[in-house]
């Protein structure tokens, strides 16, 4: 394709971040004048929070450093997760393969060469036993990025805790359990929109009278951004999706204050640097402006936007690989510069395959250089002030309000999923980004620009085909060795409990408990409300 050819002046009047905002030459104190640094940036630790949910941030605790891991059997897995503790990671983050995502035993034919390959094949309360041998889960945050099956996956975890005589208040970290953001990015659904409401509104009202260490929800502009949404786009989307659950979670009568502490998000950072980390920055503004002024939230906790961030895994690149580490490096930093609570930095090698446990390793210290060496953790919210930072924030603010008003203006999050509202706005923008990167008006190293004729061969991951054999033979082993009765008691009382209102998430941990699989509560539930086809 013919490069697009600019004049000079060009090239310095029209230059745009990525969500469009216009970016001039140099910004001086007239740009930021109309903006009241009490009301709409404020000091950090108090309301609206731009600088930050604390006063000192980073100097009095660091942001949670948890690496996403999972692969194989459960066995591999608590390996992996055994030697990241060891080098210095602070909590766990587990990945799950598609069988699991999708309420699938690793013996059901839909598995069938899927069964550990992008994250651990959990089924049964013998696979979570095997996942946290040696790993205390009173002292561990564990973090599991989960959605239709999150209902399960929190009862197995639960379920394991009072086997091993740990009081579940104790037990700490989060459960994604966005199942909204499936039908709109990902695709890993199963149930029609309602059902798999109710289901996640379980998970948090159970959470929010038992677990107090635990968040019940993580709601994730992550998978959005990835699918090719702007900045913008993240922001107005993701709180959508979070004002639909807390409506739905009120209708429980739970409280807006008790709620607001409990649920937190998950969101991306991309290469763009500036940009996002005013992202950050006016999202945090306009959560507290939500959770205040239109719910009503009176605790400050319930006011803050706590949120874990993942560096972007669609800006990786196969070509050229180890340019990735200064991509992850400098996405790790603006998340830092934002003020993020948690962070996970991806491999450089995940473009290729799973990351192995050298290039796992080398993404954690990435992180603990920023936290030991840079500096930037020493005082809260560096950035602020900068007059360029606070006119982007108070742009991305603007541009997000006014969004969220249009997703409303179309019935809201539930409606705009099933008009394809959200799907279409963010497959426009990933169109449109990629037509950049045609043109070259957007240089991808090593992709578009800077091209080398030399091919880079990592070592990368592969899983063992066994691992899928091993998977099999024992959940068949488990299976033949229950008291089938028994199952099929749990399994009628399930079905019972679907077909009222009543919380199912004390019905799934005592089934599990029984030794009843994922798969077959998950088959259960198809049979009361079957599969939706958002097509």
């Amino acid at each position: 394709m013919k490069e697009t050819k600019h004049s000079e002046s060009e090239k310095v009047e029209h230059v745009f971040t990525p969500s469009g905002i216009p970016i001039k030459s140099f910004y001086n104190p007239m740009d930021i004048t109309a903006i009241n640094y009490g009301a709409k940036t404020g000091d950090p630790g108090k309301p609206p929070f731009t600088r930050g949910i604390h006063a000192s941030m980073y100097r009095a605790r660091l942001w949670t450093m948890r690496q996403y891991a999972g692969y194989g059997t459960a066995t591999e897995t608590n390996h992996r997760f055994r030697h990241l503790l060891n080098e210095g990671q602070m909590g766990l983050s587990v990945a799950f393969d598609l069988p699991t995502q999708m309420g699938y035993d690793p013996d059901s034919p839909e598995a069938l060469g899927e069964v550990g390959r992008v994250g651990v094949s959990i089924a049964s309360i013998r696979d979570i036993e095997e996942l946290f041998v040696g790993i205390p889960l009173e002292k561990v945050s564990t973090s599991m990025t989960i959605n239709a099956t999150a209902s399960l996956l929190l009862s197995l975890y639960v379920g394991l805790a009072e086997t091993q005589g740990i009081p579940k208040e104790k037990l700490s970290g989060t459960m994604q359990n966005d199942i909204l953001k499936e039908y709109i990015a990902r695709g890993t659904y199963i149930y029609p929109p309602e059902f798999s409401m109710r289901l996640a509104v379980d998970v948090i009202e159970y959470c929010t009278k038992h677990l107090p260490k635990m968040n019940p929800i993580s709601i994730s502009g992550y998978h959005m951004r990835e699918a090719g949404a702007t900045a913008v786009q993240e922001i107005a989307f993701t709180f959508a999706n979070a004002l639909a659950y807390l409506n739905e979670a009120r209708k429980r009568g739970l409280s807006i204050d008790a709620l607001g502490t409990k649920i937190s998000f998950f969101f991306v950072c991309h290469n763009d640097f500036f940009e996002e980390i005013a992202k950050f920055r006016a999202a945090r503004r306009l959560w507290t402006e939500l959770m205040g002024t239109r719910l009503g939230a009176k605790e400050p906790k319930a006011l803050m936007l706590r949120f874990h961030t993942q560096t972007a895994g669609s800006t990786l690149t196969s070509q050229q690989p180890l340019n990735n580490v200064a991509r992850v490096t400098i996405q790790a930093l603006a998340a830092v510069l934002g003020g993020t609570q948690s962070l996970h930095t991806n491999a450089y090698d995940e473009a290729l395959a799973l990351p192995t446990e050298a290039s796992a390793t080398l993404a954690l210290r990435t992180q603990q250089v920023i936290a030991y060496e840079s500096g930037v953790t020493r005082t809260a919210d560096p950035l602020g002030g900068s007059y360029f930072i606070e006119s982007l924030t108070e742009a991305l603010y603007e541009k997000a309000k006014e969004l969220l008003r249009d997703v409303e203006a179309h019935g809201g999050a539930i409606e705009c999923v099933h008009s394809g509202y959200f799907e279409q706005a963010i497959h426009q923008s990933a169109y449109e980004y990629q037509q950049q990167v045609e043109k070259k008006e957007q240089i991808i190293v090593g992709v578009n620009a800077f091209v080398s004729k030399a091919t880079e061969s990592p070592p990368v991951m592969k899983i063992d085909p066994k691992l899928e054999s091993e998977a099999v033979s024992r959940i068949r082993k488990l299976k033949e060795g229950r008291n089938q009765s028994v199952v099929a008691e749990h399994l009628d009382r399930i079905k019972k409990g679907a077909s009222g209102s009543e919380n199912l998430v004390p019905i799934f941990i005592q089934a599990m408990k029984s030794s009843v699989t994922l798969g077959e509560v998950c088959g259960a539930l198809r049979k009361m409300f079957g599969e939706y086809d958002l097509r």
